[in-house]
């Protein structure tokens, strides 16, 4: 068993983290095109990734070097889905910079090193039953998870989905054969917009849920911190996306600042994230 440990993460009064952060050699068992902008990516470790993982945590990957892309640094990379076997964890990602060009030219049967599982993750509550999951792009792989938990657990689902085009949209992805009523916006034909999505969450929210999710769009969580005000009963989370080096705390590269209590209070991403309480995130914020 290729194994190494590297730190041990503290239990949260959230979902609960491993007790062990860990390096682990992968082979590549799937990796496809989902659409023209999103890949999915399966890997096969001897360690039991399936039972230490939980929704919203993330991976940080070691991409390959090629002879025309070589990045450096390892990247991080939320779990779209883990199981059935033991050792299996899944990515759905978007082909961007140099990392994920790199990633893209993985053949099945070759190996990768991935590190993990790292941060904090989403907190569903056994009395809830029913939540609002709002995903925009590939935040819908970090929802993921968290669909699969729910729907387990019985719980209803209401699901706002934000892309750019119909295209885009993956509802399926989301859902992986889940029940849940979803709303699809879109840019192209302009109903993604603030002042068009506003009044139906506002109505989802009145016709009631326990607790609301949220990746993907800065513009989308702050719209859900305003209409949550009187609301103050209902659970809200949101799981951020954010540039960073370690993904294990010690860099410093991606602190961010949250409100709490009246004051600034500066957070490691990585590591007292990515989830994080929605109603102490601040906007305008893009280090």
């Amino acid at each position: 068993m290729n194994c190494t440990v590297v730190d041990d993460l503290p239990a949260t009064c959230a979902t609960a983290a491993p007790a062990r952060v860990a390096s682990h050699r992968c082979r590549v068992t799937a990796h496809r095109a989902v659409n023209a902008r999103y890949r999915y990516l399966r890997l096969q470790a001897e360690a039991d990734l399936a039972g230490s993982t939980r929704p919203g945590q993330f991976y940080q990957l070691r991409c390959p070097q090629t002879s025309a892309l070589q990045p450096f640094l390892l990247r991080p990379m939320s779990v779209y889905g883990t199981g059935p076997d033991a050792g299996t964890v899944e990515f759905l990602y978007a082909v961007a910079g140099t990392g994920t060009q790199a990633l893209a030219t993985l053949a099945e049967g070759q190996s990768m090193e991935i590190v993990g599982p790292l941060g904090r993750g989403f907190t569903l509550d056994a009395q809830a039953r029913r939540v609002l999951l709002v995903a925009r792009g590939v935040g819908l792989a970090t929802m993921a998870p968290l669909v699969r938990q729910a729907a387990q657990a019985g719980v209803a689902i209401d699901v706002l989905l934000s892309a750019r085009s119909p295209a885009d949209a993956m509802a399926d992805e989301l859902l992986r054969g889940a029940p849940a009523a979803v709303h699809a916006v879109f840019d192209s034909d302009g109903s993604s917009a603030v002042d068009r999505v506003e009044p139906l969450l506002a109505e989802l929210l009145t016709a009631g849920c326990d607790a609301v999710y949220t990746c993907g769009s800065e513009r989308l969580a702050l719209l859900l911190r305003r209409l949550l005000q009187p609301h103050p009963q209902v659970r809200a989370e949101v799981a951020l996306e954010q540039r960073m080096a370690c993904g294990m705390g010690v860099c410093l590269s991606c602190v961010r600042p949250f409100e709490r209590k009246g004051h600034v209070a500066l957070q490691r991403v990585c590591r007292e994230g990515p989830v994080f309480p929605l109603r102490e995130m601040l906007g305008g914020w893009h280090g």
